[in-house]
C-alpha cells in the first residue's frame, strides 16, 4: 500500500468536479515562479523534473486560458524577496532581480493579460503580503486581495499553486477566516483544485544524505495530502476538476 493510500485511510479527503454556476468567479495562482518550479532555479526549485509540479503548471495554464476566454479575473502571487529580508527558516530564494521570482515560462503570458493582477509576495502568506499602506505615513492599511474580491464581486475563487501544504494552505486558511469574519461580503466558496496544486519532494533518506536533520523531511505525496486535508477541515471545497 502506498504512503498516500495509507494516509487517505487515516485522514480521508473527498474531491469532486466543481462548477461555478452563475456567480462571478476568480482564479488565484500562488507562487508558480521559477524559484519553486523550474529545475535548478535556486535552492527551493526542483533538482530534477517533478511530475506533480509539471502537472500543476499544465493544469493552471489550461485553466487560466479558460478563465480569460470567459472574462473571469485572475490574481497571481509572485514570491519575491529583498536580499536583506530573508524568509526564515528557508534559505534566500526568489530574490528580486534574480529572475527566479518571475512566473514560469508557461504562464509568462499573464504579464500582459488585462484580466490578470500580479502581486509580489514577500512572505509565506499571500493574504498578509497583500496588506499595503492606504495613506503612507498615516498607519492606515488596506488589503489588495480584499479589494480584488470586492471589486469583482466574486462569489467564489479557485485557488491553485505551490506549495499545497505551505503557501497555498496559508492563503486558503486566511481567506476562509476573513470570509467567516465578514471581511469578504460577496465570497461564498473557496475552491482548491487538486491537480493544479503541488509541493516539493524531500524524502527522509534524501534529507539525511544531504546532511539535513530528520525534521527537514518532506515527502511529497504525504505533505500534499496533509495540505488538502487541513484546507478541507477549514472549510475549503476540494475539486478534482473545474467544469464550465
Amino acid at each position: 500500500m502506498s504512503a498516500a493510500g495509507s494516509i487517505q485511510e487515516q485522514l480521508p479527503v473527498a474531491m469532486a468536479p466543481w462548477s461555478p454556476g452563475e456567480g462571478p468567479v476568480g482564479l488565484v495562482i500562488v507562487d508558480v515562479v521559477h524559484g519553486f518550479c523550474t529545475v535548478g532555479a535556486g535552492p527551493l526549485a526542483p533538482a530534477v523534473p517533478n511530475p506533480q509540479v509539471s502537472r500543476m503548471i499544465r493544469e493552471i495554464d489550461d485553466l487560466a486560458r479558460r478563465f480569460t476566454a470567459a472574462g473571469h479575473p485572475i490574481l497571481a502571487f509572485l514570491d519575491t524577496h529583498e536580499p536583506d529580508r530573508p524568509e526564515p527558516p528557508y534559505p534566500p530564494h526568489c530574490l528580486r532581480g534574480s529572475g527566479h521570482e518571475e512566473l514560469v515560462d508557461e504562464l509568462a503570458w499573464l504579464e500582459g493579460e488585462p484580466l490578470a493582477t500580479l502581486l509580489r509576495s514577500d512572505c509565506i502568506n499571500g493574504f498578509v503580503s497583500a496588506i499595503e499602506p492606504a495613506h503612507p505615513g498615516h498607519g492606515v492599511t488596506h488589503n489588495r486581495v480584499v479589494d480584488w474580491i470586492a471589486l469583482n464581486r466574486l462569489r467564489s475563487i479557485v485557488v491553485t499553486g505551490i506549495c499545497t501544504d505551505i503557501c497555498v494552505l496559508d492563503f486558503v486558511a486566511t481567506v476562509l477566516s476573513a470570509r467567516n469574519h465578514g471581511l469578504l461580503s460577496t465570497l461564498r466558496d473557496v475552491v482548491v483544485l487538486e491537480p493544479a496544486c503541488a509541493t516539493y519532494d524531500l524524502p527522509l533518506e534524501t534529507a539525511r544524505h544531504l546532511g539535513l536533520p530528520d525534521t527537514a523531511a518532506h515527502p511529497q505525496a504525504l505533505t500534499h495530502h496533509m495540505g488538502l486535508y487541513v484546507m478541507a477541515a477549514r472549510g475549503a471545497v476540494l475539486a478534482s476538476e473545474i467544469r464550465d
